[in-house]
């Protein structure tokens, strides 16, 4: 196949986790290489994600790896032969990449977690919220720049508002709801937003208190997304110019186990409904 021009960072999954295999393997690329009758540049464009691979190579590649684990090697012949064309390739050339690989991460996922301590999650957020955050940038964003960020983030929301919504749990540090990002109005109206989706069924809210004695995980904010078998689950760290991806073992294990110490520290659903409740009637 001929090498990719752009590489999406599913694409680069895709070729890590062939890489992986082929490494729990004990094998050199260029045996992997060999095994499939090709050489060790195109094995290496695959496994960088520069060059596609068919569904018969994946299924062959795993063989050759002594890979039993099934339901992984269905997922990445799904990779392999996916040819989805998401609402986020409009946004090609237009926004940076990593803006199109989150929303293709997300399009794709089983249910997401986020921790967030000094904004609100993004898939909460309101237009007036995400249009302040995007604005209090250096340099300063053309208007259009900013207000295609403000759509793209709006579109993101399908994962938890569409016909087939994935799980949600979000844990915010009261910081991020007392923090007027907007002025006063727009902060009620996000907060208002936020009760309003707490009271979906698949979307779970929990509020850390600034009076919870013990609290030292407040570094951790993150965002997590489950893949469709574990293994392909990523997390990721936000930046100005966007997520960076995170998908070893040991790290995602390390997410894992942080996400549950943020959310048992946390107040209940119920508890933290009351506590916005509380929060917008003071603004």
């Amino acid at each position: 196949m001929a090498r990719r021009k752009q590489v999406t960072a599913r694409q680069q999954r895709l070729g890590a986790e062939l890489r992986k295999l082929r490494e729990a393997a004990g094998l050199k690329g260029r045996e992997a290489a060999a095994l499939l009758g090709t050489d060790s540049a195109q094995m290496s464009q695959i496994e960088f994600g520069t060059a596609g691979v068919s569904e018969t190579r994946v299924r062959q590649l795993a063989a050759h790896y002594s890979c039993t684990d099934t339901e992984l090697v269905e997922a990445l012949v799904a990779m392999a032969t996916d040819r989805t064309r998401g609402w986020w390739e409009e946004y090609q050339g237009l926004l940076p990449a990593s803006f199109l690989d989150l929303a293709e991460l997300e399009h794709h996922g089983t249910y997401r977690l986020d921790v967030e301590f000094l904004h609100v999650p993004g898939l909460f957020q309101t237009e007036d919220y995400a249009r302040a955050v995007f604005s209090y940038r250096v340099p300063k964003l053309p208007h259009a720049d900013l207000e295609l960020r403000v759509r793209h983030r709006m579109a993101r929301k399908a994962i938890i508002t569409g016909s087939a919504p994935a799980p949600y749990t979000a844990v915010i540090h009261e910081a991020a709801l007392r923090i007027r990002v907007g002025d006063r109005a727009a902060m009620r109206a996000q907060l208002g937003r936020i009760l309003e989706f707490s009271a979906e069924e698949h979307i779970t809210v929990r509020v850390v208190p600034f009076d919870l004695d013990e609290f030292g995980g407040a570094t951790n904010a993150m965002m997590y997304v489950g893949g469709v078998v574990p293994k392909l689950d990523t997390a990721l760290r936000d930046g100005p110019q966007g997520a960076g991806f995170i998908d070893s073992e040991a790290q995602l294990g390390a997410f894992r186990t942080l996400f549950h110490m943020v959310e048992s520290a946390s107040l209940d659903p119920d508890q933290s409904r009351d506590f916005i409740h509380r929060l917008a009637k003071e603004l």
